[in-house]
């Protein structure tokens, strides 16, 4: 897959950014924007529930295994300015349920932290509480439970609401990682290539 050299553009030295996975994550809607986020500067950990390393799922076959930096209970969301939610049906099914998890991601909202979301990531957010009125996009099967909750569902390949940014697919990837590293070299104040990622949707 055909991605723009992001790290030629943006300086995310210094940020962190807390990827909340568990097995079953869409392999590359985790591996890609991890690659991007750390070519530019980024330190990226795997947040996954006990801190054991997770499996990826890659199209009809279980994929790559990841090593987990810390577990749900042992971080603390306050240590990070991004999220990132990678889909995956097993991934996004086996998070939504737990307490825990929607208390971590429940954080960055309520600081105004950038959160990238993507595919069935969503899902947690509607058990969280956290899409009513946001303008957001989705793997198409769960359009109908955002709209429910509250959300705007758009199809498009990424949509930018304030510090939200959510994407339908690994074939979105590209847009995705794009405005994940616009949006969070934004929150430097303005950076010098800070651009409309910051500008797009409500603050």
């Amino acid at each position: 897959m055909k991605t723009i050299k992001l790290s030629e553009r943006h300086d995310l030295q210094g940020k962190r950014v807390a990827v909340l996975a568990s097995n079953g994550f869409e392999q590359s809607e985790l591996l890609t924007p991890v690659d991007v986020l750390e070519s530019c500067g980024a330190r990226v950990d795997v947040i996954t529930p006990d801190g054991d390393s997770i499996r990826g799922w890659e199209e009809e076959n279980w994929g790559q295994i990841i090593t987990a930096d810390i577990s749900l209970d042992d971080a603390d969301a306050a240590d990070y300015d991004a999220l990132l939610l990678p889909g995956g049906v097993m991934n996004s099914d086996s998070l939504r349920t737990l307490p825990e998890a929607q208390e971590f991601v429940s954080h960055f909202f309520q600081e105004k932290k950038p959160a990238f979301v993507i595919c069935h990531g969503g899902q947690i957010l509607i058990d969280a509480g956290l899409v009513d009125g946001r303008k957001m996009t989705s793997y198409a099967s769960i359009a109908n439970d955002l709209k429910n909750a509250g959300a705007d569902w758009r199809d498009k390949e990424v949509v930018v609401d304030g510090n939200l940014v959510t994407s339908r697919s690994p074939d979105d990837l590209p847009a995705f990682c794009k405005e994940m590293c616009e949006l969070l070299d934004a929150k430097e104040g303005g950076t010098r290539f800070a651009t409309a990622g910051a500008a797009k949707g409500k603050a």
